[in-house]
């Protein structure tokens, strides 16, 4: 006797599986080709569902309040299910995901083998450009009572699964389902043999969705190991999920380190805006507190003045002029600082800080002008930005890695310009390509930048 198959089917109250809940389940049970038992019910999710999944479904609150919850039949369920049994559904990772959660929430560790029937179809027939449920059970002329029922749906993926055993040969079944167990972490909608190349090496990746539409842009000092970690653990992270719902094609780029991957990581996501890059995605218009010298209070300017000489010191990078103001605020009341010479509060004469006891007295001549701006300038020292400590633009060199890689990656006051496979070609790089200063870029170079030798860099100024 074979090991069972179980097909099964869910219906949610949504697409998160760590937040959603099922709201209806059910499952056949296949031995030897012969179905040997079902298990279906509707399920209470303790939560109301939306207007738009009852639309869909047909499922709503009231035809749900009587059933029970999961935990009710989380203990008949998993015995049901054995241990190590083969689930199989369409677009299996979705099932998964919401019944390891659920299993999870009552204390059980369900873990299960899957067959991804989407990715099955795209292996045996990959010439069709559709193949969801709905356009399979059409191809193939199989009838369904209800769309997005669970019961139905199971009867109706049972049926498909002795179709195709029946119009493919045994040994491209065979294959096909092969190929599937080895790759059944992978998303739904990616083919397999792109990932045949992904090298073991610093770099960056893209994932695109439909019609190469930019999901995500990532760096890794080994691209391999980190493509394959976003379907690992789909099942607990609802973004990692959501993205490997729409992921449809892969793409990478080789770097010679770490310093060159996340250059390029934090240019490319400004330049493709992926829809799940928010961190680094193409910020506002920066601003600083420029302190000339000899002036007595900092003046707020663009942050733009990073790529030029200047003279004085700059405190801190923020993307609006509140959050500047903010931050100089709070550092004034902590250390007792005058708002009013800071140029915070208008007014002249003692300022109303100083009647509440929390200015020394700046603003009344109780402590001179130059002591205010000392303490005022070593309390901002944790937010100084470092000056660009070279006459013009500079060459990193970065490499050769282990497959003998190396690059020249062209900086000039901060600003990333870009990278070349060789000397000659980086220094064509011209100041007239010099981009808008970036934070991102910035933070970068200054860290790498604070100690070369220990990532493998050398630095090398260029004559203006």
């Amino acid at each position: 006797m074979t090991a069972p198959l179980i097909f099964i089917d869910l219906e949610t109250t949504g697409t998160r599986a760590t937040r959603d809940r099922i709201t209806e389940i059910a499952a056949l049970k296949i031995i030897d080709g012969q179905p040997v038992d079902a298990w279906s019910s509707l399920i209470n999710p303790g939560i109301r569902v939306p207007a738009n999944i009852s639309q869909l479904t047909g499922i709503d609150d009231v035809m749900l309040a009587d059933a029970p919850y999961f935990e009710d039949i989380a203990e008949s369920l998993r015995e049901w299910l054995g241990d190590g049994h083969t689930l199989v559904a369409h677009n299996a990772r979705f099932d998964y995901s919401f019944l390891r959660n659920a299993f999870k929430r009552e204390g059980h560790d369900y873990r299960a083998p899957i067959i991804c029937t989407l990715r099955l179809s795209r292996r045996l027939a990959p010439q069709e450009p559709q193949h969801n449920l709905k356009a399979l059970l059409a191809r193939h002329a199989i009838e369904r009572t209800r769309t997005h029922r669970a019961e139905d749906d199971v009867k109706a993926l049972w049926a498909l699964w002795k179709t195709w055993q029946a119009r493919y040969s045994d040994e491209v079944w065979s294959s096909a389902l092969a190929e599937e167990l080895r790759h059944r972490t992978l998303p739904a909608h990616l083919d397999s043999r792109q990932l045949k190349d992904l090298p073991e090496s610093p770099g960056v990746y893209f994932f695109y969705g439909y019609n190469r539409l930019p999901l995500y842009v990532g760096k890794s000092i080994n691209l391999r190991r980190r493509v394959l970690s976003h379907f690992q653990r789909d099942y607990q992270d609802n973004k990692a999920m959501r993205l490997a719902q729409q992921i449809h094609h892969i793409e990478w780029e080789e770097t010679a380190g770490d310093l060159g991957a996340q250059l390029r990581e934090a240019q490319l996501v400004k330049t493709l805006m992926p829809i799940m890059n928010r961190q680094l995605r193409k910020q506002r218009k920066l601003t600083t507190w420029h302190w000339p010298s000899h002036a007595d209070q900092p003046a707020l300017i663009s942050g733009d003045v990073l790529t030029k000489p200047y003279d004085g010191a700059l405190y801190g990078l923020f993307r609006s002029a509140k959050d500047a103001k903010d931050a100089l605020r709070t550092i004034a009341e902590e250390h007792k600082l005058c708002p009013q010479v800071l140029g915070l509060t208008k007014g002249k004469g003692r300022c109303f800080a100083s009647q509440l006891g929390k200015c020394l007295g700046a603003c009344q001549g109780k402590e001179t002008l130059p002591a205010h701006t000392q303490r005022t300038q070593e309390a901002l020292a944790q937010l100084q930005i470092k000056a660009w400590p070279w006459p013009g633009r500079i060459i990193i060199q970065e490499g050769p890695t282990a497959s003998g890689k190396r690059a020249w990656h062209v900086v000039d006051h901060w600003c990333y310009l870009g990278s070349a496979e060789t000397l000659k070609k980086a220094q064509r790089f011209t100041q007239a390509s010099l981009p808008a200063f970036d934070v991102d870029s910035y933070r970068i170079l200054n860290r790498f930048l604070r100690t070369p030798e220990q990532h493998g860099l050398s630095v090398k100024a260029l004559e203006r």
